[in-house]
């Protein structure tokens, strides 16, 4: 065990006592939650100084980790260029800045660049900024976007003249996720948020007045429902859409028309989804009314009592998660068996056929298709070991042509790794997929050091995709997995439905049980095991931290929804309604009941715990800065042994860390350093 380099700190220990539902709950560190307090920021920078001190000795292997990380990026690179309205759109990037360059080029890549926005610049002398909702005119006149100077995720909405290159005088902030431009180029739909941070109104803004006289469109009252707005591709129609966990509502204007009413095209009904396309007069509503995995229906634009059309049936082994509608195909982007698939269907008579892809597991993304009428649909392709890659399909000459891939820099070579896709048997029998990553000369000698992920929370679908970073592990030996557990959408709607509410505790048990996997398969021993989950993938980690401590040598859990109880009964918080439907509402005693069989602090036991590392945000609008905090203060007090417990708390940034490539590089350095020093992994990479 390292000797500590400084004395752990100690946070007050102040009475407090929730009484729900006749349950006396002591809480020592609930005052920790009220960051007005001084004693709580001065904790907080306790434990930030504590972390330094305790990692002084992984100064220099941070150092070359962020080197070697940085050595692999090509700094000075371009994205894949997009046709949209005769522009060709990338993004630029520089050796030595942060943020990212967003360009142009008129008519051809020959024509002489334009840049329409540089973050950079706009960043200058921030600590902090994100871009979120970018949107040009359909005019390519004006580029409109939502701006976050402190990761709390409240907006300035700005425009720019990009032919004057002046950003107009009229802001509206605080605005949440999501904007559009109408069809006239200058009238924007936006959100606004309630008091919790919920996106629940559609207001229409005039780009040359003040934000004053915008004009609210559309409000949800219902506090388990965002709004937001898009405009359909072939630019018809503007779109409202109002969502909760389980179902949908529609709306949609002419996009020609404004200022004209919203009309219902999907009304809201208890547990159906859908989601919205417009193409050649038609509506298209992929929906799990009657179709848990989802299905395609269609009627006439013109017709709203046209009964509907079915375009694509029910498939009870393939979940249809999304579709692109153009002038002449429709895209279908499904999971089936576990992994990623694209179908592309011919609307004038229905003939499918899949695009291929090489790997055993591997990630799909839809690329940048902005033009309606086109035969050629562009798509992104990476795997654990495959870079990222940009494809132009041709939808009918079915021809695959390489726009590019990213370049990936040192002597990285694809050969040197295996990607493995392997299955663990949960307890109750079901198959879970895991995707592995590993250097190729490694056998199951039964002690290599492993780094498990997992997440199994809202559907979403763990990818398994390239990322440069994670070959710093990898170099040094140490095999990266994946757990595609059930919470995800990988297995089907019904993994998602089987990991939610009442069923959570299979989250846990098939994220346990693939570790258990990887041991008795003689990839590694608990001993040499590292797991990492962010955000719920955080409570994954407190919770399978207090079921098999023993399985775990080390756990990373970063921003991590860990007081899950107290958090789901203050409806007051960011998410808290709205995902009564994902975790259900402990309001309500049986839910309080299961919930507190798991809720990850609430379950601290006097025992031995792995070593932690844990991350939060003081601004982070998402999970609150207490919830990690209050976590690592009970940890301190209650566990029996005396291994790292460290927590590196971001004092000017949000759920996703420090902003900027560098600031991510950095953040991933003292968490690689940290497993790599727990699991005795090599400090140098042996390729």
């Amino acid at each position: 065990m390292r000797r500590m380099s400084t004395t752990a700190p100690i946070a007050e220990k102040r009475e407090h006592v929730h009484n729900d539902h006749g349950i006396a709950r002591p809480d020592s560190y609930h005052w920790l939650k009220d960051r007005t307090d001084p004693a709580t920021i001065a904790y907080l920078e306790a434990e930030n100084a504590y972390t330094v001190a305790s990692m002084d000795g992984l100064q220099s292997l941070r150092k070359s980790l962020y080197d070697e990380m940085l050595g692999r990026i090509i700094e000075d690179d371009t994205s894949a260029p997009y046709p949209y309205g005769g522009y060709w759109y990338y993004t630029r990037t520089v050796a030595g800045k942060a943020y990212t360059i967003y360009c142009r080029k008129q008519g051809s890549l020959d024509a002489e660049e334009e840049v329409i926005l540089d973050v950079n610049v706009l960043g200058e002398g921030q600590k902090y900024i994100s871009l979120s909702g970018m949107a040009v005119s359909p005019d390519h006149r004006y580029l409109a976007w939502l701006q976050d100077d402190d990761g709390a995720e409240r907006f300035r909405l700005r425009v720019r003249d990009l032919q004057t290159g002046e950003t107009l005088e009229h802001e509206v902030h605080p605005c949440k996720w999501g904007i559009t431009f109408a069809a006239d180029s200058r009238t924007i739909f936006y959100t606004r948020a309630d008091h919790a941070q919920r996106p629940h109104q559609v207001w229409r803004h005039d780009i040359f007045t003040s934000a004053d006289e915008d004009v609210m469109v559309y409000h949800d009252p219902d506090e388990r429902f965002f709004v937001s707005p898009w405009m359909t591709r072939d630019h018809r129609y503007v779109v409202v859409q109002s969502g909760s966990k389980v179902t949908t509502e529609i709306c949609v204007l002419p996009a020609a028309t404004p200022t004209a009413e919203l009309v219902t095209v999907w009304p809201r009904q208890q547990g159906v989804e859908a989601s919205f396309s417009h193409g050649n007069g038609t509506f298209y509503f992929r929906t799990n009314k009657d179709a848990v995995n989802f299905k395609l229906l269609s009627r006439p634009a013109d017709q709203p009592d046209a009964p509907m059309s079915e375009v694509v049936a029910h498939d009870p082994e393939s979940l249809l998660r999304s579709i692109d509608v153009f002038a002449r195909h429709v895209v279908l982007s499904r999971y089936q068996g576990g992994l990623p698939q694209l179908t592309i269907m011919r609307l004038a008579d229905g003939a499918c056929h899949d695009i291929s892809f090489p790997d055993p597991t591997y990630e799909l993304s839809g690329g940048r298709n902005p033009t309606f009428d086109t035969d050629t649909f562009r798509f992104g392709y990476s795997s654990l070991a495959q870079p990222d890659a940009t494809f132009a399909y041709g939808m009918e000459s079915r021809e695959r042509d390489l726009v590019k891939e990213r370049e990936v820099g040192g002597d990285f070579d694809k050969s040197r790794y295996t990607v493995d896709r392997t299955w663990a048997t949960a307890p109750d029998g079901e198959k879970v997929p895991i995707s592995v990553i590993r250097r190729a000369d490694l056998t199951a000698s039964g002690d290599n050091p492993t780094y498990l992920i997992g997440y199994g929370s809202y559907g979403y679908s763990y990818p398994a995709y390239f990322a440069s970073s994670r070959l710093a592990l990898v170099d040094r030996g140490v095999i990266v997995a994946i757990a595609h557990i059930r919470g995800g959408s990988e297995m089907g709607r019904q993994w998602y439905m089987d990991g939610k509410g009442f069923n959570k505790l299979n989250t846990f048990n098939d994220f346990i049980a693939s570790a258990e996997h990887l041991v008795a398969e003689g990839w590694t021993t608990p001993e040499r095991l590292a797991v990492q989950g962010g955000s719920a993938g955080g409570l994954l980690m407190g919770a399978v931290a207090n079921m098999r401590p023993d399985l775990f040598h080390a756990i990373v859990a970063q921003v991590p929804f860990v007081d899950a109880v107290n958090t789901m009964m203050d409806d007051t918080l960011p998410l808290t309604v709205t995902e009564y439907e994902e975790w259900g509402n402990p309001n309500e005693r049986p839910v309080f009941d299961f919930m507190l069989t798991y809720s990850p602090y609430d379950n601290v036991e006097a025992k031995d715990y792995p070593a932690f590392f844990v991350t939060g945000g003081l601004n982070d609008p998402r999970v609150g800065y207490w919830e990690p905090a209050k976590w690592v203060a009970k940890l301190r007090d209650t566990r029996t042994n005396d291994v790292p417990l460290y927590m590196r708390m971001f004092m000017g940034a949000g759920h996703g860390g420090q902003s900027g490539r560098y600031g991510r590089l950095e953040d991933l350095s003292w968490v690689f350093s940290f497993v790599i020093d727990q699991l005795g992994a090599d400090t140098e990479p042996t390729l």
